[in-house]
């Protein structure tokens, strides 16, 4: 079979119609440019050039290669580089989750920094709750996940990217509407809609807690694992509920919201943030490429919030 440096020789000659031209094209003597064309030609049993004192020229079956050539050798470049490119994270695929928060509020800006930085790597999106990208990543499924800090994972890291707190979303001419903020206590006896304690657990704990600080107990009505079903309920005048402030950027028409004032400390507990988790056995160059990429442009105060990494 035939070589690529064979090949590159049968080009060079071709194009150049001079041994000694191409030979220097490619940085070789004559002889051994030679030996390769009278192997490339033994090769496909075809004389490919006619050569005399005066001058060289391509026979009939030289014009043939010439173009096949030429495709072979591009290919064989292009595949060098694109492999070039997935070993450094320059290209490749990656899987990222997300919540339907982080949607609106984080993964404009992921999304943006991709493309600026990595314009060859694919990005694979999927929306999921927190629990579910845990064990997406868990399994290997996703290769980072925007998502609430549920519980921790052996082999999971987090760091903080967006802090995050909860408000009240009420029915839009509500009595408590009055741009004031909302003491707990004052939606204690409403009906509210409220997070799953599977898929939301994160959320439905958060809020227990804060009603818990007051001593104050929710009246939950419906019951939903997403953000934007709590809203629908609430735009359709059914109750109110507690989500984070990003929600606002996406809320129904109908909706509005109010900040929750309270005691001393209890803006302590209110803590909704939003963290970047990637699996730290991770063997995706371009996965690890873009994280990096993007916890470089998130501008917040992390000399608190360093990556967290749970071995249990």
């Amino acid at each position: 079979m035939f070589s690529l440096i064979q090949l590159e020789s049968f080009v060079a000659v071709a194009e150049e119609l001079h041994f000694g031209a191409a030979a220097e094209r490619l940085n070789m003597t004559q002889p051994p440019l030679s030996r390769q064309i009278q192997l490339l030609e033994r090769e496909l049993q075809a004389q490919l050039f006619v050569r005399n004192s005066r001058r060289v020229e391509l026979t009939a079956a030289g014009q043939v290669l010439l173009p096949s050539a030429r495709r072979i050798l591009d290919l064989s470049a292009k595949t060098s580089l694109e492999v070039s490119r997935v070993a450094t994270g320059d290209a490749g695929t990656v899987v990222i989750g997300y919540t339907a928060v982080a949607g609106q509020a984080v993964l404009p800006q992921l999304l943006a920094q991709a493309s600026k930085h990595l314009p060859h790597v694919t990005l694979v999106l999927r929306e999921a709750v927190s629990v579910e990208q845990l064990d997406a990543l868990s399994k290997g499924s996703i290769d980072m996940g925007l998502l609430r800090p549920i519980v921790t994972r052996a082999g999971v890291q987090t760091q903080l990217i967006k802090k995050d707190r909860l408000i009240v979303g009420l029915p839009q001419g509500h009595d408590l509407a009055t741009g004031k903020g909302v003491f707990i206590k004052e939606i204690a006896g409403l009906p509210l809609m409220m997070y799953s304690t599977g898929e939301a657990r994160y959320f439905y704990d958060l809020v227990l807690r804060l009603f818990d600080s007051v001593g104050a107990r929710p009246e939950i009505a419906q019951i939903a694992s997403q953000i934007p079903a709590l809203l629908a309920l609430v735009a359709a005048g059914l109750g109110v509920t507690l989500v984070p402030a990003t929600a606002m950027e996406f809320a129904p028409r109908g909706v509005v919201f109010e900040e929750i004032t309270g005691p001393t400390g209890l803006s302590d507990l209110n803590h909704s943030d939003m963290y970047l988790a990637w699996d730290e056995a991770s063997a995706n160059p371009a996965a690890e490429m873009l994280r990096k990429i993007f916890l470089e442009s998130i501008d917040l105060d992390t000399e608190d919030h360093q990556p967290v990494s749970s071995r249990k």
